[in-house]
């Protein structure tokens, strides 16, 4: 019987005031702690978009304790857009909410779209990951990056899921950061930015690299 995917909402202090977390923690004991950033936050992402809760359906199924969250300005969380310099420390700051509230050792995952893939990938710097999954990631809207396409460090173990059709967020650039990385890219057959029609698609990718992941994902 699969375990119920339901979440508990929290406010935790950032640093730019309160973060809004929802916590989907599964009732047997864990087997990784997963954190899930969302969309831009001026074009109206939020923890609540669809592509998010599907990463998050899909992490918890495959056995994590998963985080959602609201960066600064959205929602219940505090404060004001800021590019993408604050968002990564919104993130880092529910990491290390998720670490505290975990048996300690637990693997690590993050997982982002669109502009929240950016994020993880920023977050990656200063922080070690054992898996992640980066879904359109649009490095472009990180302003603090001069060349963002040469940043991050991605684990291993990192997926980046890609939308054939996606006229938001190039294609090409995700080909281009993916290539001197090893990092496979999974292109879905006439997907949007949003994969309409094809979120089923994006919950099958990430399920399975994270139940196996690395050398096992072909």
């Amino acid at each position: 019987m699969a375990a119920p995917f339901q979440s508990e909402r929290l406010l935790i202090e950032g640093a730019a005031g309160h973060i809004e977390v929802a916590v989907h923690a599964r009732e047997d004991a864990p087997r990784a702690i997963a954190i899930v950033a969302h969309p831009h936050p001026l074009y109206g992402g939020t923890m609540d978009n669809k592509v998010v809760t599907t990463l998050a359906r899909a992490l918890f199924e495959a056995g994590a304790d998963v985080y959602r969250f609201n960066f600064r300005g959205v929602g219940e969380s505090a404060g004001e857009h800021d590019n993408g310099r604050g968002e990564t420390e919104d993130m880092l700051r529910v990491i290390q909410l998720a670490q505290a509230r975990s048996s300690a050792g637990l693997p690590l995952w993050a997982a982002g779209f669109s502009f929240g893939g950016a994020v993880a990938l920023a977050a990656s710097e200063q922080q070690s990951l054992d898996k992640m999954i980066l879904v359109a990631p649009a490095f472009s809207r990180l302003s603090h990056w001069e060349n963002v396409a040469s940043g991050g460090s991605p684990p291993t173990e990192t997926l980046l899921i890609h939308g054939e059709k996606d006229d938001t967020v190039a294609l090409q650039d995700s080909l281009d950061w993916a290539r001197p990385r090893d990092v496979v890219v999974c292109v879905v057959p006439g997907a949007d930015h949003f994969f309409h029609q094809r979120l089923h698609i994006v919950k099958r990718l990430a399920f399975r690299h994270a139940i196996c992941g690395g050398a096992d994902e072909r």
